[in-house]
């Protein structure tokens, strides 16, 4: 298999094992509704954010939506599409060092995206899929970056989509109207697309010229491309006309004994005249409820750019001659990605927020069929996410009133539901390796679970009050830290003594206790089938 090679890679390869982990801050301020909704919004580098939310999402995210910078070289806008913003430009001095200085725009570009993208894969659950846009700056080098982190065989398909609606006349060259999607399963044996619900015109198609009394009706061609042993048979029609074969270079798609069958049941449709070259009645009442997914979606199906700009505008009730962002995404091309990879109760990453699109159009769509799907968002600049993604979300949850092009309002319903809006706390170690003063015993049971076992903490055990964090695998994980326990004689139910395991909740199986200091004897451990661990030392950090 080819592999991409760049300057910087090996300093990037194994990077994203290297990014502490960081608490998450929730802002009740900025948040919106009720925290059970389970919509997230993270401000802060989506690096840090995507390690931060491992312990909470490592393998249940069922589709990943992103659209990160192009990397056109465009300075003027807030991305900084030429990934030569401060904040890369300090993170490549630290990570890359002093071979930073050589970096081409492409380099740095792929230095970014390398660690986030192996990050995101980590977020997949087995069935789950990652959509990326991207245009034709880096879209080569995009999959092979993808193949070498998601593997080849799970590359499912580049989608076409036509961003504009009109030609741009001022190309120099070309009118580029088109992105592309990449779209990458974790595991291309285990995702499949939903069937997509038939548009009116795709019904429309369907006639019922011969009033057939089972329905309506399209016609499709009995001759086929693919060779077919018993493909090639004369026809004779109703009106006595001999039919040799099929045309050259193609077969009859049944036999012959199958076209008869097909005949005797009326399936077969010769034409008014009843003399013309036979085709195949397909039945709508017979064809499946949906379709399969094409690879190239038009601005007249999902919108366009300019559709997206109105629509933000709209939203964020922005005057003339301004503009937000440069290049958004319509929500209706994100609902056809969800409508394509997700059910009603799945969860949704963005890690490349922008405008809140996404998490937009998860909204959208389960209020369309009564999902609850739940959402992921992370932005990186304060600003925008404060200002823009947060503000087009509560709009969007509560209602707004847009501005109509001749002073017109009309209010926008609401969408419901509500999101927790949380900023990047301290690291869960500090720079000596201890446990981080502000650390709460759930934040470091998410943690000591995760890197244990590479799974979320228990929905069942999250958050409760004991020192069984959980079970994985046939062994049971304990953690004795911030006096669980509430035993004195043990410094606060921390160390491992005899009264101490006597109170631990009872495990037919292997058991790992970690703890600020053990007072057991190695053959007692052994006995027990206890391996202790002790805190600091022994917590794995990445």
């Amino acid at each position: 298999m080819p592999t991409l090679d760049w300057i910087g890679k090996k300093a990037v390869l194994g990077h994203h094992r290297e990014v502490p982990y960081h608490l998450l801050k929730c802002d009740p301020r900025l948040s919106l509704g009720e925290p059970g909704s389970g919509n997230l919004l993270v401000q802060g580098d989506n690096l840090l954010a995507l390690k931060a939310l491992l312990p909470y999402y490592a393998g249940q995210v069922k589709c990943i939506y992103i659209d990160p910078p192009y990397n056109t070289g465009n300075e003027n806008w807030v991305y900084n599409d030429n990934v030569n913003s401060p904040e890369i430009q300090r993170w490549l001095g630290e990570v890359v060092g002093k071979e930073a200085e050589d970096l081409s725009r492409h380099d740095k570009w792929l230095c970014m995206m390398y660690p986030r993208l192996a990050l995101l894969r980590e977020m997949l659950c087995e069935d789950g899929a990652i959509f990326v846009s991207i245009d034709d700056n880096e879209v080569q080098n995009l999959r092979l970056l993808m193949d070498e982190i998601f593997g080849q065989r799970n590359f499912i398909a580049t989608v076409i989509w036509q961003k504009m609606d009109s030609p741009k006349n001022t190309a120099i060259h070309f009118s580029e109207d088109h992105d592309y999607i990449c779209v990458y399963a974790r595991n291309q044996d285990s995702w499949r697309p939903n069937k997509l619900a038939r548009t009116e015109s795709m019904i429309k198609r369907y006639k019922n010229p011969d009033n057939d009394p089972r329905g309506p009706w399209l016609l499709s061609d009995l001759a086929a491309r693919n060779p077919y042993a018993a493909g090639r048979y004369p026809i004779k029609t109703p009106q006595g006309r001999v039919i040799e074969g099929p045309p050259a270079g193609s077969y009859w798609r049944v036999s012959k004994e199958r076209f008869e069958e097909l005949e005797r049941d009326g399936r077969i449709w010769w034409g008014k005249s009843g003399s013309n070259r036979p085709g195949i009645k397909r039945f709508l009442s017979e064809v499946q409820s949906g379709v399969v997914p094409q690879t190239l979606w038009f601005w007249k199906d999902v919108g366009s750019t300019r559709h997206a700009k109105q629509e933000l505008s709209q939203i964020m009730a922005v005057g003339a001659s301004r503009d937000l962002f440069i290049t958004p995404k319509p929500s209706s091309l994100i609902k056809r990605i969800l409508q394509t990879a997700t059910g009603p109760n799945d969860l949704v990453l963005d890690s490349f927020a922008g405008s809140g699109t996404t998490g937009h159009a998860v909204l959208s769509l389960n209020k369309e069929d009564g999902g609850a799907r739940k959402f992921v968002l992370v932005e990186m600049e304060e600003s925008i996410c404060r200002e823009v993604t947060a503000i087009r979300l509560e709009r969007v949850i509560r209602g707004f009133t847009p501005h109509g092009a001749n002073g017109e309002k009309q209010s926008v319903e609401g969408l419901g539901s509500g999101f927790r809006y949380c900023t990047l706390g301290e690291p869960l170690f500090d720079e000596n390796g201890y446990v981080w003063k502000a650390v709460t015993y759930t934040d470091l049971a998410r943690h000591v679970f995760f890197v244990e076992t590479g799974e979320p903490l228990p929905k069942s055990t999250n958050g409760k009050r004991s020192p069984l964090i959980g079970v994985c695998r046939g062994t049971a994980y304990y953690l004795l830290f911030n006096g669980i326990l509430r035993d004195k004689s043990s410094n606060g139910g921390n160390v491992l003594t005899g009264e101490v395991l006597r109170k631990l909740p009872k495990h037919n199986g292997h058991r790992v206790v970690f703890g600020e200091g053990c007072h057991l004897s190695p053959a007692r451990l052994k006995r027990e089938r206890i391996t202790f661990k002790q805190i600091p030392y022994e917590i794995k950090v990445s």
